[in-house]
């Protein structure tokens, strides 16, 4: 007789079916697992061996086979433990051989017969559940499983002997429910920052409209302190855009207790970064920091320190929305739909362009270091705004000028709602913004009056602006036209665009 027990494998956030098979039968005593898993699956034996031991079972002396059907699908990770130890069981007879039928099931044993927590199990709720299963996952892990459906039976046991009790009758197991992260502190408040309104206005434009944007200016002016506040004026995530998220941190393992966060993520790597931490990959084709930030905000400080070839391989996700990992046997596609935030010194000394100050090194040191960034990379830029230098003396006694945070994300909102609204009676997804608008659509949506049009072909012609630049000066005149409460976008807006497209050296080396 064979027993079965379904599982999933993960192919990015997707989760596979798979069909965990055991046989036992005559022959010299063996127990091998087939069905072309890594060393964590292969290693599955040992802890299987001692959870069922631990638990008052001990295999039979038979030859055991447990196949991971399809077996040409490779498998990774440590959550087929439980699976084959159920099946295993069920195979013993200590479990009803239907037990199962109805369920997925996932959970790495440890070695004394308890359930411990796993990658992936939103992802495999949300795919069972679309079969119309329930789910058996570890308890540590049922909060997160509960997110899928609120119909969906789940059983979240804490060790083998509880899913025996639980199928006996003697210890029912209840469901869990639900749970959002505990509110860390407060996020930091836009009205900390005294004076750069420059900046300030640029940041509130790429909140409104999901732009690119690009800061620089010497140390100390407040390139990382204006980065670190935009989280606080961003729209609140859509259920939609809630669960994507938490579907990749669930791949990853960052979801702490199955807890789900409501808050847009906000990603900060270092600028030592390699190309398979920011973009995806290693042994496993783990998501990179790209798609952690999906639907949030990639923050890139000090970028001319990264490795030129890590920054390029932005280029592509950037205009696609994803990343595709792709490797001898597996192919990956992770979603990295995010708002890249970026600021640099304008030279390495960083005092380029300061009044008073002079470069030993003269203006080489400038042009050297600003070329360590591509021109297709600096075209995808929707706003370049200089942020100049704050001396001691302007904060001493200055008080706070500025909207707060709470202000500028109501004009966040107003605008995004007026997006979202004028997008969907096109036929497009809710989520989509002006910064993500296909080409063609916002030909029409932003096409502007006579004397904007006589503005941007001027300016097109001096800026020698690319097809891409073209379509991302329309794109942020739209956002400056929705925060306005504008229907046609004007000179007024084509110009301020046109303004956030002229970065130090910018246009002659993204031509």
């Amino acid at each position: 007789m064979v027993a079965h027990v379904r599982t999933v494998c993960f192919q990015g956030v997707e989760a596979t079916p798979v069909d965990v098979q055991v046989h036992m039968g005559p022959g010299k005593v063996m127990f091998n697992i087939v069905g072309l898993g890594d060393k964590a699956v292969t290693e599955s034996r040992e802890r299987v061996r001692a959870a069922l031991a631990a638990s008052g079972l001990a295999l039979p002396a038979k030859r055991i086979t447990v196949n991971l059907a399809p077996a040409d699908l490779p498998k990774e990770g440590s959550h087929y433990d439980l699976p084959i130890a159920l099946a295993i069981m069920a195979a013993m007879g200590a479990l009803p051989t239907d037990a199962l039928a109805d369920h997925v099931v996932l959970g790495e044993l440890s070695l004394d017969g308890t359930i411990a927590p796993v990658a992936g199990v939103l992802p495999a709720a949300i795919a069972a559940n679309a079969e119309g299963l329930g789910l058996m996952c570890p308890r540590a892990s049922g909060a997160e499983a509960a997110w899928a459906d609120a119909e969906m039976p789940i059983l979240a046991p804490i060790s083998l002997i509880a899913v025996v009790n639980h199928f006996k009758g003697t210890q029912v197991l209840s469901r869990p429910e639900p749970k959002i992260a505990d509110a860390i502190a407060s996020l930091p408040d836009l009205a900390d920052v005294k004076g750069q309104e420059s900046a300030r206005r640029a940041l509130e434009v790429a909140a409104a409209g999901g732009h690119n944007l690009l800061m620089i200016g010497p140390p100390g002016s407040g390139k990382s302190m204006l980065a670190s506040r935009l989280p606080s004026i961003l729209p609140a995530l859509t259920p939609q855009e809630l669960l994507e998220i938490s579907m990749i941190a669930s791949i990853a393992g960052t979801l702490a207790d199955g807890r789900l966060s409501d808050r847009r993520p906000f990603r900060a790597p270092h600028h030592s970064a390699s190309m398979a931490a920011l973009v995806g990959g290693g042994v496993r084709a783990k998501p990179g920091e790209i798609s952690l930030a999906h639907r949030g905000v990639l923050f890139l400080d000090e970028l001319p320190e990264f490795n030129p070839a890590v920054l390029d391989s932005l280029r592509q996700p950037l205009e696609t929305g994803d990343v595709v990992i792709a490797r001898a046997n597996n192919r990956v596609t992770y979603p990295a739909r995010f708002q890249l935030i970026a600021a640099m010194n304008p030279c390495r000394c960083g005092l380029a362009g300061t009044p008073g100050h002079t470069c030993r090194r003269g203006p080489a040191c400038a042009a050297e270091y600003q070329e360590r960034i591509s021109g297709p990379l600096l075209d995808r830029f929707d706003l370049t705004v200089e942020v100049p230098a704050v001396s001691a003396s302007d904060l001493i006694g200055a008080r706070r000028t500025g909207e707060p945070s709470a202000a500028v994300a109501a004009h966040v909102a107003a605008a995004r709602v007026i997006q979202s609204e004028r997008y969907a009676a096109l036929g497009l997804d809710a989520s989509v913004t002006n910064a993500t608008a296909p080409a063609a659509v916002i030909d029409g949506v932003a096409e502007p009056d006579n004397a904007g049009l006589a503005l941007l072909r001027q300016a097109a012609e001096r800026l020698s602006l690319s097809a891409r630049g073209y379509h991302r000066v329309l794109k942020v005149a739209r956002t400056l036209a929705d925060l306005d409460g504008a229907e046609d976008v004007g000179r007024l807006h084509i110009g301020e665009a046109l303004a956030y497209r002229t970065g130090p050296d910018r246009r002659a080396r993204a031509a």
